[in-house]
């Protein structure tokens, strides 16, 4: 109540909400849009930071996660890597190696990582035991949390692979690294056991060190390593800035953009709120003189109209602390997912922060225009009223006079020059508001454009499978507890009699050279790969043939050109601190290559590492899968049938190309952008319609004046909306360039959040008709904005009018 008044100077405030009801829905529409962007944003960092930050501390997680070959570095010498200058604690070695179990229904996993531990505790990466007890002997096995449900549980057997012979181990417990350092643990003579030609045994070796925060950092402790045992020892590492990319990438992928819109939400409510009062000082000045000569003193009339900008403020802000909580909800909902089962909400202080910070944002937009208040004297105040100063805008009255445009058009175009600071707030609200259309635009069809590039198959005319569609084989379920761990398992009722048949890749690929119309083809064959120095199974795409019709965008270097070449993701050059030219070593089923990196595609798939090879470097290999090209003039589904009849008798199927859903975190992403943006469209208008609505009664008198010696309606609208006009073309001109900008600024942001970098199809996307009518944007929020005063000035009555103050 101290800030608001009571007795007299209550009854001010309130008469002065309740009497300029557009201004208040103006500010608090405003503010509600800041507000709401702004917990939004707050929300996804926290939820994209604390968790991870919080677990990796408490593990005391491993920086560098290495895999070294025993034949060229003994564990001796691996010992002496951790007294090497920077590290400041390490934990190994290790064995470590590679399986691929089944489930109880026959299912079989993904390949997973398996580390020979006799303790989950030590010096790094201290593992937390979820349920359960550790591996203490031969025949047992510790499974990744994400693994735990009905498939799997203490005290069930797992099958090491879907040999007849394998052996099963016995799931004693559920554990959990924050570093992914492996997907299971067990004794360390059990890793030794299992290991095979396929998949040998290899030193792990984990690292924290004093400087480890940047990837530059990171590159440098690596070349340590690699140095300290020589060459050809370290086979891979793992970086702890991946995982903690992939970790929490969902929410940080949306940050950016959130933030553009509230920086611009926070700037518009600054500029609507000191418009607003602005305007009500100067359209209010005989009310003003008239309360000070009763008694009010200068600086109760100040608080008094800073009250009545930080009333419907108030009410913004309550109500974009709890739509920006409603927002949040699907986002956290998906970093929620990240952490496997803990609960997200909005942290209460940031909704108290928001909402304290945003009174602070308020406060002196309202307080330095009300300010004028006070060094108004009072006789001054009642004499001058609310008519604008004589002699203002005069010459442009005149200038624009010289126009060959009817009078009422010329007379509108002039008055914005009478009041140059609510003009430049109206051009600024235009400005803004077309900022966030056409960044809007831009941040649309540049995920619409990530969704395409990453579904490179459904290009392709013609799909042709060694297995029918209806009874493929399912994959795998999707991720569980951590975007770089394994999937979670659900029970299955597959059984190995009910496995689909698969029809012979050789025959299918006969039937698909011989049918007419085919222009060119390849094949490919989606499965899972180990590959040194990273926990876990990694996709792998294995092409056959000319495969350049079905690559993905290239950030770097070149696509597969042929065997012993490997395109990999920003994430897997970053996860494995490698760079182009480097030679990894790739273990498919029982075959091992050493492939070297030529290209980096992009990729945002971020639940799993996805890499491209020539199937040539696998002889087990076979496509599942034919990509087919037809010719100018051939139906694609013709072709399609055609194919069918030869290769469903023998298992296979054929389907023409079809788009692919979108992934549902663009969704919401271009989902919240559409909402931030009509906010913000809608603010825009508001602000322009204050502005107006403040012109059209300051000059009510004049319009009576032209009513009366003729001025029609129809000329009284067109008056109004010249008014606006050249303000709508200005605000198009700088606002479509500074949301071009914009766009070009946080698209490489968010892709940054996201561990990669955007090729120019993503970055690229608008088009010269698109930014003109964008910029018509301006002239169409201006006009809008102006439409109802300027009806309301058309069916004023000529009387009325004149008897107007």
């Amino acid at each position: 109540m101290s800030l608001f008044g009571t007795g007299a100077l209550g009854r001010v405030v309130r008469s002065g909400v309740g009497r300029r009801r557009v201004q208040t829905v103006v500010i608090a529409v405003a503010t509600m849009m800041a507000v709401a962007s702004a917990v939004v944003a707050g929300a996804l960092m926290v939820a994209a930071a604390a968790p991870f930050d919080k677990a990796f501390k408490k593990q005391q997680g491993s920086h560098i996660t290495a895999q070294f070959d025993p034949a060229e570095a003994s564990a001796a010498r691996l010992a002496r890597t951790g007294k090497l200058p920077g590290v400041t604690a390490s934990a190994g070695p290790y064995p470590s190696t590679a399986l691929r179990p089944v489930d109880r229904s026959g299912f079989q996993l993904p390949t997973l990582t398996l580390v020979g531990r006799s303790a989950p505790d030590g010096a790094v990466d201290r593992v937390d035991l979820k349920s359960g007890r550790w591996a203490q002997k031969p025949g047992e096995i510790v499974l990744d949390a994400s693994f735990e449900g009905p498939a799997f549980g203490i005290g069930a057997p797992m099958k090491t692979s879907n040999a007849k012979d394998a052996p099963a181990l016995a799931i004693v417990g559920f554990a959990v690294s924050v570093s992914k350092t492996a997907d299971a643990w067990a004794a360390p003579a059990q890793v030794d056991a299992l290991a095979s030609e396929g998949n040998p045994v290899t030193s792990q070796m984990l690292y924290r060190f004093d400087t480890a925060s940047t990837k530059q950092q990171i590159l440098a402790d690596r070349k340590k390593l690699a140095a300290s045992v020589g060459s050809g020892a370290l086979l891979g590492t793992q970086s702890w800035l991946d995982t903690k990319r992939a970790a929490d990438q969902g929410a940080a992928a949306t940050v950016p953009f959130v933030m553009a819109f509230g920086a611009l939400g926070i700037v518009m409510s600054v500029i609507i709120v000191s418009s607003v009062i602005s305007g009500a000082v100067g359209t209010s000045l005989r009310r003003i003189g008239i309360l000070k000569a009763i008694g009010f003193t200068p600086r109760e009339v100040v608080r008094a109209y800073v009250a009545q900008a930080l009333v419907p403020a108030v009410v913004g802000i309550t109500l974009g602390v709890v739509l920006g909580n409603l927002l949040a909800v699907p986002l956290l909902a998906d970093t929620e997912s990240v952490y496997g089962g803990v609960s997200f909400s909005v942290a209460w202080w940031v909704d108290v922060a928001v909402s304290a910070a945003a009174l602070v944002v308020v406060w002196p937009a309202a307080l330095i225009p009300a300010s004028r208040i006070g060094r108004l004297r009072t006789v001054e105040a009642i004499a001058v009223g609310r008519a604008p100063r004589t002699g203002r805008g005069q010459w442009a009255h005149r200038a624009m006079g010289m126009l060959p445009l009817p009078r009422p058009v010329t007379y509108g175009l002039a008055a914005p020059f009478t009041h140059p600071v609510r003009t430049l707030a109206m051009l600024l609200a235009v400005a803004f508001g077309t900022v966030a259309a056409t960044f809007a635009v831009g941040l649309t069809s540049s995920l619409n454009a990530i969704g395409t590039s990453q579904d490179p198959e459904n290009r392709a005319a013609v799909t042709v499978t060694t297995t029918k569609a209806m009874e493929a084989a399912p994959p795998p379920p999707p991720p569980g507890g951590s975007r770089t761990g394994p999937p979670r398992v659900e029970n299955s009722e597959a059984s190995p009699s009910k496995r689909p048949k698969v029809a012979d890749p050789a025959k299918v690929r006969s039937a698909v050279t011989s049918q007419p119309g085919m222009k060119s083809y390849y094949g490919k064959a989606q499965t899972e790969v180990a590959v040194a120095g990273v926990s876990g199974s990694i996709e792998a795409s294995l092409y056959e043939g000319d495969s350049r019709s079905g690559r993905y965008e290239m950030l770097s270097g070149h696509w597969v050109t042929g065997k012993g070449q490997v395109v990999v993701p920003s994430r897997f050059l970053e996860r494995t601190s490698t760079k182009l030219g480097d030679t990894v070593r790739v273990t498919y089923e029982k075959e091992t290559a050493n492939l070297r990196i030529v290209g980096e595609s992009f990729d945002t798939s971020g639940s799993q590492l996805e890499i491209h090879a020539d199937m040539a470097d696998f002889k087990s290999a076979e496509p599942s899968t034919f990509l087919v090209e037809t010719e100018s003039g051939v139906s694609a589904d013709e072709y399609a049938r055609k194919v069918a009849a030869v290769v469903q008798p023998l298992g296979g199927g054929a389907t023409t190309g079809s788009e692919s859903g979108q992934d549902g975190v663009i969704l919401i992403m271009a989902s919240m952008a559409a909402l931030f943006t009509l906010m913000l469209i809608t603010v825009a208008g508001l602000g322009v319609l204050n502005s107006v609505v403040l012109d059209t009664r300051e000059r009510i008198h004049d319009l009576g004046v032209c009513k009366a010696i003729g001025m029609t309606p129809r000329q009284t609208l067109s008056l109004v909306l010249a008014s606006v006009t050249v303000i709508g073309v200005i605000g198009g001109l700088i606002g479509v360039p500074a949301g071009y900008a914009l766009h070009g600024l946080v698209m490489p942001v968010m892709g940054h959040a996201v561990g990669t970098g955007l090729p120019s199809p993503v970055l690229d996307v608008y088009e010269p008709v698109q930014l003109l009518l964008l910029g018509l944007g301006g002239v169409v929020i201006a006009v809008l904005g102006a439409l109802v005063p300027a009806g309301w000035a058309a069916r004023a009555r000529t009387a009325t009018a004149l008897r107007s103050e």
